[in-house]
């Protein structure tokens, strides 16, 4: 057992352990160590820049859930160079296996560079990799929703097609997100019932729960619902 699987065992939690396991059912229980995220980013920090770093970086695939969630973390963290940082993405994204190491992963770096990062997304969205895919539409999200906004990743995504819960909730969640902050391009979408009937309607639920959606365009949502 490595340093760093040392380190993440001694800050074990049984009980949070099986509570993990619940949420994410795909992952054996047994490739779960039980270790609080806020423990795992507090770890993160102290160790980004040791030694042994890039060697558990380089080292894929990782035994543990907890191994990829510091691996995750430390991307979003130590690089300084984007190049460097989308190369060490893409080496480790192939071997992800759920949503809650994707959802982890937020570069700031990402924010500095948006065309070579919009570049990777839609390399990644296109990908046959289950947790690629979704990474890269939780990255539009998070980075192309605001200043960055380009009104052809809304036909990007829609055009996203792999049959996965996690990728359906992926762009579900995008959609809900893109009616919060660019409702007038993508109630069009909701207009004409674009999309899967199961993505549309989980994106108005999404937007409707939003305090940010006003009570005049909730009500106009629920009129779209596809029965």
């Amino acid at each position: 057992m490595d340093i760093i699987t040392k380190k993440l065992f001694m800050m074990q939690d049984k009980e949070y352990r099986n509570f993990t396991a619940k949420s994410i059912p795909n992952i054996d229980i047994d490739k779960i160590i039980g270790v609080r995220i806020p423990d795992i980013r507090a770890l993160a920090k102290e160790i980004k820049n040791e030694d042994y770093i890039d060697n558990f970086l380089d080292e894929l695939p990782h035994t543990y859930h907890e191994e990829n969630l510091l691996h995750g973390i430390i991307l979003g963290i130590k690089y300084k160079d984007i190049d460097l940082l989308l190369n060490k993405l893409d080496a480790f994204l192939k071997y992800v296996d759920n949503w809650a190491v994707t959802d982890i992963i937020s570069p700031k770096l990402f924010k500095k560079y948006p065309d070579k990062v919009y570049k990777h997304i839609k390399k990644w969205i296109n990908s046959k990799y289950e947790y690629k895919i979704r990474f890269g539409v939780v990255s539009l999200l998070q980075f192309f929703l605001d200043d960055n906004y380009r009104h052809e990743e809304l036909e990007l995504v829609m055009n996203i097609k792999y049959d996965s819960y996690y990728v359906n909730m992926a762009i579900a969640w995008f959609y809900s997100f893109a009616l919060i902050k660019q409702y007038d391009d993508t109630i069009k979408i909701f207009e004409n019932k674009i999309l899967d009937k199961w993505i549309h309607n989980k994106s108005i639920q999404k937007a409707i729960e939003s305090y940010r959606v006003s009570d005049e365009q909730k009500a106009y949502l629920k009129t779209l619902k596809i029965r």
